[in-house]
């Protein structure tokens, strides 16, 4: 949030504080000052999202390989430049700010009920005054940045505080952000991306120098009149009295005066407090009358602005290792410290904020509130959060009762969910066919033996176990894609067959596709069952990314990435022809990959079988389809049509996965499943563990005779009717559908 109206005030009323740099000409300079160090830029990834994601297509779930594109072509316009970049994310919202994040998080509720009632009335996207970060952008895009070959960190605390610190203590030659509170911090310059001009690299420079010479201040009193003005720690409400004070005042010397012009009044308040003080000691001076409670929080907000080896007191900027929620009781301090230290370089998610911190929140996804059949997100993958809990906090290779566990604080944003305060989630145990493993051997063990137990943890979180016998054989990402959609599946009552092929034609045809291809896709309408599933997926890929990281990573994190298994216009696309009654070899463009997609579905169908789950065909035409379902059907048709033969020139070579000699084709990138066994051999895991391909996994599951009933009873519950999804079900119970800036915080 910042300084309010600090940065407009700047703009408006002192604009010559306002200066258009040249970022190369920058660069230039900071070399021939120090030429031991290579001019960097500081950059802070959440207010950047925004700017980065430019996608043509946004609501049906992300283009991701485009973004991955621009994100490259981003990166590339600065190191040409010989401009080096450090990212920066937030890490956990500190609760003096969760008021703030609820309010936001409310109103972007807002916004997305009025994207689908615009998509029902229109078919279409709506334009970008309704504009929504697709679901999971700022999770994905750290690991989208370190695959790019950049240095990213995720914050452990307040993460503008985390970017001033760092860019103070290396000497860096800029902060590239969108946050008033990088003029009041005694850091290294503060740059606009919202200004930045990327052809030309120039962009906006806040000069707080300047600034103090226009409204009369020195710059040890800036962290004063932030705080007076409003901020982060001290709401704007808080200081109201002050400023109207202050006001009065400055009008009674200038005559019709604006409104606009309360930043100059206050400073002049300000100013004389310090000229009446001159030997006061402390940070606010006694003769600013407050009442108790508002001294110490306007304490507590300059605090919030020294950095350290700045004034005393400080803050430290280094969390601790323990959270003091009595977690320590159930994981080692090497435990600790392997996740703290895996969060903090990006390179894990949700591990550390449910150790650490006992608490994880989710932002805002694509969610219709008046959709009766589909359950909020929240409520869809709560089952595998529970698991992940449990294998973080009770496998410590024990029988260790679980009557005393601590519960997560969960902060999930849907539908229905006033977010009043945290839903408190209890760990559920993790299911193993063996002995039950402790987390420290997991995370730091090796063997072969070791590599199966990590494997049979991932799957068995999403009551996969089976899936645990394709690893080597199925290629990484088609493998949880499987494992996603089969629970899906499973917890999704109304998820038809179609439904199925949507998600498992898109998984298998996306490697196929180009870019320029996936936005060259024409759609005739949208459908907001299909905006609603394409967010669905997504989100459950970063539940498989903290599903893999608790299991001390049996795959690699690449897996998991959207750019790798999804797109949201070709989803969609599928999704409509799914629901067309159209051929399976058109719905995978009459490619070879058709026997992929048929083994997969049917190792699908099989596990869901196994529990009971049978799914039915379920057409679903759409309102506005009815004149454009056959002309789209049969237009598809043609398109493929013509480069049919090409492709079936390509054969197995792009088709990718389930060969018969059990190697994964797929394309000049990718390896034969014995290749990537062998390699494997070298270890990957928490700390580079050995990885072999373990055993077929016998299960013994005892399987009920199948119902023909289309609604999916669990025995462990019962879906319950609800009017709204006020509170998810605990675990076990399925909800049955009847009714879930930093503008992306996940």
């Amino acid at each position: 949030m910042g300084v309010k109206g600090l940065q407009y005030f700047m703009e408006r009323c002192c604009p010559e504080s306002c200066v258009t740099v040249n970022l190369r000409d920058m660069a230039r300079r900071h070399l021939s000052s120090d030429s031991t160090t290579s001019p960097t830029l500081v950059v802070d990834g959440m207010a950047c999202l925004r700017h980065w994601y430019s996608c043509k297509d946004w609501v049906c779930g992300g283009q991701w390989k485009e973004y991955m594109r621009i994100l490259s072509s981003w990166i590339e316009r600065f190191t040409s430049a010989g401009i080096k970049l450090v990212f920066f994310f937030d890490g956990v919202v500190e609760e003096k700010k969760r008021s703030e994040w609820v309010k936001r998080r409310l109103r972007v509720n807002g916004e997305v009920s009025k994207v689908f009632r615009y998509i029902k009335l229109h078919g279409e996207q709506p334009g970008k005054p309704l504009f929504c970060l697709p679901s999971g952008l700022a999770t994905f895009t750290r690991f989208a940045l370190r695959s790019l070959g950049q240095e990213v960190f995720c914050s452990v605390q307040e993460a503008d505080y985390e970017i001033a610190c760092y860019a103070r203590r290396h000497g860096c030659m800029g902060i590239l952000g969108q946050d008033s509170d990088f003029i009041i911090y005694d850091s290294s310059p503060y740059l606009s991306v919202a200004k930045l001009r990327l052809d030309c690299l120039t962009t906006v420079l806040y000069d707080r120098q300047r600034l103090c010479r226009a409204i009369g201040l020195y710059v040890s009193q800036l962290p004063m009149l932030a705080c007076l003005l409003g901020n982060d720690v001290v709401p704007e409400q808080r200081m109201h009295t002050i400023r109207s004070n202050a006001m009065g005042a400055y009008r009674k010397k200038n005559v019709g005066a604006l409104q606009e012009q309360m930043v100059f009044a206050v400073s002049e308040f300000v100013s004389s407090l310090w000229g009446r003080e001159e030997k006061e000691t402390g940070l606010i001076p006694q003769s600013l009358n407050l009442p108790a409670a508002d001294r110490f929080l306007l304490e507590k907000g300059l605090c919030s602005y020294l950095l350290p080896a700045q004034d005393t007191p400080q803050q430290d900027d280094t969390a601790p290792l323990t959270s003091g929620l009595g977690f320590e009781e159930y994981v080692s301090p090497e435990i600790f410290k392997a996740c703290r230290e895996q969060h903090v370089s990006a390179d894990g998610f949700m591990v550390y904020n449910v150790l650490c911190e006992g608490l994880i929140e989710c932002s805002n996804s694509l969610e219709d509130e008046e959709e009766d059949e589909l359950p909020p997100q929240a409520v869809i993958y709560k089952p595998c959060r529970q698991h992940i809990y449990g294998l973080l906090l009770l496998n410590r290779g024990d029988d260790s009762g679980t009557e005393e566990l601590p519960a997560i604080r969960e902060w999930f944003v849907y539908p229905g969910n006033p977010l009043k305060e945290p839903h408190m989630v209890q760990p559920v145990p993790v299911s193993f066919p063996c002995e039950r493993p402790s987390l420290h051997v997991l995370w730091f063990g090796s063997g072969p033996d070791v590599s199966t137990l990590r494997l049979t943890s991932f799957f068995s979180i999403f009551n996969c176990l089976e899936f645990a016998e394709c690893y080597g054989v199925v290629e990484d990402t088609l493998l949880a894609a499987l494992c996603l959609v089969t629970y899906i599946a499973l917890q999704v009552p109304s998820l038809c067959s179609e439904d199925v092929n949507a998600y498992l034609s898109q998984a298998v045809c996306l490697s196929l596709k180009s870019p320029q291809e996936l936005q060259r896709i024409k759609l005739p309408f949208l459908c907001t069952r299909a905006v609603q599933l394409g967010s669905l997926y997504v989100r459950g890929l970063s539940h498989l990314l903290g599903a893999n990281c608790a299991s001390g990573c049996p795959l690699p994190s690449a897996a998991f990435m959207p750019w790798h298994s999804f797109d949201g216009r070709l989803f969609h696309s599928k999704y409509l022809l799914a629901h067309s009654a159209i051929d399976e070899n058109v719905l995978l463009d009459n490619h070879p990959s058709l026997s992929l997609f048929v083994q997969l579905r049917e190792k699908l169908i099989e596990v869901c079988k196994k529990r009971n789950r049978v799914l039915h065909s379920r057409p679903r035409p759409n309102r506005l389809d009815q004149s454009h379902r056959a002309q789209y059907r049969d237009g598809h048709r043609a398109r493929i049509s013509g480069v049919d033969d090409n492709w079936r020139e390509q054969g197995a070579a792009t088709a990718g996965g389930w060969s018969e000699r059990g190697q994964s084709s797929g394309g000049n990138d990718r390896e034969t499943a014995q290749q990537r066994r062998g390699h494997r051999r070298g270890g990957r895991g928490l700390y580079f563990h050995s990885h072999v391909r373990p055993p077929p996994t016998n299960v013994n599951t005892s399987s009920r005779p199948e119902q023909t009933h289309s609604r999916w009873r669990p025995s462990t519950g019962r879906h319950q009717l609800a009017p709204r999804w006020g509170q998810p079900p605990a675990h076990g119970a399925q909800a049955h559908p009847n009714r879930e800036s930093r503008g992306a915080e996940d």
